[in-house]
């Protein structure tokens, strides 16, 4: 990280602006808040958690371009320390005009100015699975 003299921001303030960044579709300013070695799990999809920035910026990209009028909000936020407990909700419209909803929690660390690692539980609203009991019975069902 390099160092410019002024001390660090909290953490909350990095979140902030990274919402900020967000929502101006500011991909170096998104980018530019995450370490160069930044650790993605994502603990229900396990396969999907990646090391870097740079698949930060790959991801973003992708993302900018596929909802073009994309909005983040975080509703809800907690912080201890280094530790920051995000409730996230990222609405717009795809190229083909179908909405684009996703809500979730991302839980960062963040060291200094930047987000060293991340715990993701953002995923798409599915509005077409039943209520509560037809949930519980298919996922007791089992494979």
């Amino acid at each position: 990280m390099e160092t410019t003299g002024k001390p660090p921001l909290p953490a909350r303030a990095v979140i902030d602006r990274l919402l900020k960044a967000t929502n101006a579709h500011d991909i170096d300013a998104l980018v530019g808040f995450f370490a160069p070695d930044y650790v993605n799990e994502t603990p229900v999809h396990p396969d999907r958690g990646f090391t870097g920035s740079e698949q930060v910026r790959r991801n973003w990209t992708q993302i900018f371009a596929a909802v073009p009028d994309l909005v983040a909000q975080v509703t809800t936020l907690a912080q201890d320390r280094g530790h920051v407990w995000t409730e996230w909700q990222m609405s717009g419209s795809r190229g083909d005009g179908t909405p684009h909803l996703m809500r979730g929690v991302i839980i960062f660390t963040v060291e200094g100015d930047q987000i060293t690692a991340a715990r993701f539980y953002l995923e798409p609203v599915e509005t077409s699975s039943g209520n509560i009991d037809a949930a519980v019975a298919s996922q007791m069902a089992g494979p």
